[in-house]
């Protein structure tokens, strides 16, 4: 039984001295909330005639939920309940949502609890809908399939009726996480709700496909598409962005266009315009076409989206617009629809560049040591730039401003720079391009001057194949998915995470140490899968990037062929694995034990 905990105490009386608050006082109690005349009369009007209107309350906990800010939502809904008693279920499903918005699915299940009670307001079908989403969204899917059994067999509080909205929800978390083999299980399970006139729903389908895309079997969405054929299903745009990404992802661009010149002869012979390109369609056009370089391409697509006189640009469009000419090596052209963003954003505040747009000019600037042109960005990005500006971002600004200063001839710039950069951030990654500026000023300053105390690899070398040096897939000492934990605990004693196989042998996950929590589950239930995989001809350099920027610890190992076959799965049949614990007793000079630990 989910025990229950209650929303912040109350504000003490003495708090408290003056006049019972109005209805809008109470929902906005806030000291950032605003207020006008009009609204508070019409207000205090309804709550005269008897009404209580709580749309107040349940907007201002939307807005709240957009900014992440969870505990002043329960602050004010306890002020709320005191003043007003039991709140509708629109208000408490708003309150859930937060909570799922905000990854407190605990704090929605403690929700969930007090709806359930019989003197609160009750739970409905949306209600049922959040909680699936959370618990997907959290990786707690076996909660997930008891709420849905409960849903089923009719016993869950509230009586709600077994939809294709419920499972939806969860199948589109299961997606999201890339988890297809539970998202598969869920559709053999349920898959005959999702059917519409006796046939699976488009939407199905395209969940699928982007499914597919997400766990890295592109191909696969394609076959999925064939399948929708057969089935006599006609595609929607969804499902057509979701075919041309899927060429992208394969570098078909042949296929991508074929899809669509389809999609436009469908909207404009048929009439069927929900089918027309829109902006999506057009964004994913042009980071195929910028990663393959062809410049020629982007500039037919960017003149086709300016025509197009029902296409709003948004800033999203113009973002991808100057990173497919960047990467084509466009700087002149990149710099002109900069410009032209920066004016059309004094006219309209929603066009106003984010950071990565002006990380992706100070990077191609900086590497033609334009160091005035980024110096300019680096300053004009902190006022000008729209959204929070991470401390990641802002870390990388400052080495793209060394590295323009390095390429452009001024070293002493450069080195003062870097110094800034280590008393600021406190050091720098090897791996990162700001490193391999570093690396370059380290050589130019000699080891007599060096800021750094460099760790090296002397005994391998970065472009030999991974296969040269992995541990044999064996002695990770892999366990059966099917096993119970409390049969296997002493292993993990030893070894901070196990490789997971099915009953052919095939590598489905990895159990951490740190998620062994269920000593009567079987260990596949608390595994963290697809387990990140790498080829056998993949360079160690490139397998060292992974377990620092991604903090593997551990990588399987696989041959090219059972990887790249085209049948997509969850599952790898494993030849090796490269751990943390094996790159850390290669490094000279040999780093101390707890360094394990920040992995």
């Amino acid at each position: 039984m989910l025990q229950i905990q209650t929303f912040p105490p109350p504000l003490p009386t003495s708090v408290l001295p003056r006049p019972p608050l109005s209805l809008y006082e109470c929902a906005f109690s806030s000291p950032y909330s605003s207020s006008t005349p009009l609204r508070r009369q019409s207000l205090l009007r309804g709550r005269r005639a008897g009404r209580t209107n709580l749309k107040p309350l349940t907007s201002r906990i939307v807005q709240l939920t957009r900014r992440r800010q969870l505990r002043q939502i329960f602050e004010e809904v306890e002020i709320a309940k005191r003043r007003y008693g039991r709140l509708n279920t629109i208000v408490m499903n708003a309150v859930m949502e937060a909570c799922v918005h905000c990854g407190d699915v605990d704090a929605a299940l403690e929700i969930f609890e007090e709806m359930s009670k019989p003197e609160s307001c009750g739970v409905d079908s949306v209600t049922y809908g959040t909680l699936l989403k959370g618990l997907g969204d959290a990786r707690r899917i076996d909660e997930a399939f008891q709420v849905l059994e409960c849903v089923e067999n009719g016993t869950a509080m509230g009586n709600p009726k077994l939809s294709a909205a419920l499972i939806f929800g969860l199948l589109n978390a299961l997606i999201e996480a890339g988890d297809l083999r539970r998202a598969n299980g869920l559709l053999a399970r349920y898959g005959s709700v999702l059917h519409e006139g006796g046939r699976p729903s488009i939407l199905m389908y395209n969940l699928l496909m982007k499914g597919y895309i997400n766990s890295g079997f592109p191909q696969a969405a394609l076959n999925v598409h064939e399948k929708m054929s057969q089935q006599g299903l006609d595609p929607d745009r969804l499902t057509y962005n979701t075919l041309i990404l899927a060429c992208i992802k394969t570098g078909n661009l042949d296929a991508a266009m074929r899809f669509f010149i389809e999609m436009k002869e469908k909207g404009e012979s048929n009439g069927y315009q929900v089918v027309l390109p829109d902006a999506v369609t057009y964004t994913t056009l042009l980071k195929g076409f910028g990663h393959s370089m062809d410049l020629v391409s982007v500039q037919k697509i960017v003149f086709e989206m300016k025509l197009r006189c029902d296409l709003v640009l948004d800033r999203t469009a113009y973002t991808a617009i100057v990173d497919a000419l960047l990467n084509c090596g466009s700087i002149k052209g990149a710099l002109c629809v900069f410009g032209e963003i920066l004016k059309r954003a004094g006219q309209n505040s929603d066009l106003k560049p984010k950071s990565h747009l002006y990380l992706s000019m100070m990077r191609a600037l900086a590497a033609r040591g334009d160091y005035g042109m980024v110096r300019l960005l680096h300053r004009r990005m902190w006022p000008d730039c729209a959204g929070n500006i991470s401390f990641k971002v802002q870390e990388e600004a400052d080495h793209l401003l060394m590295e323009a200063a390095l390429n452009d001839g001024q070293v002493d710039i450069a080195i003062r720079s870097l110094h800034d950069i280590v008393r600021r951030w406190k050091g720098i990654s090897w791996t990162s391009r700001g490193g391999m500026v570093a690396m370059h000023i380290e050589a130019l300053l000699g080891t007599a001057n060096s800021l750094f105390s460099p760790h090296l690899l002397p005994r391998v070398s970065l472009y030999e194949p991974i296969e040269n040096i992995m541990m044999p897939f064996e002695a990770a000492r892999p366990l059966p998915g099917t096993l119970l934990l409390k049969k296997v605990t002493m292993q993990f004693f030893r070894d901070s995470v196990v490789p997971i196989v099915d009953d052919w042998g095939s590598c489905i996950g990895l159990l951490h140490r740190e998620d062994c929590n269920e000593l009567n589950s079987p260990v596949s239930a608390m595994m963290r899968s697809p387990p990140p995989c790498v080829t056998t001809t993949t360079s160690i350099g490139r397998v060292i990037e992974l377990i620092l920027e991604k903090k593997y610890k551990m990588v399987v190992v696989v041959r090219y062929g059972d990887l790249y076959d085209g049948v997509a799965s969850t599952s790898v049949r494993a030849v090796g694995v490269f751990m943390a614990a094996q790159l850390f007793n290669l490094v000279d000079p040999p780093l101390p034990k707890d360094h394990f630990n920040t992995i």
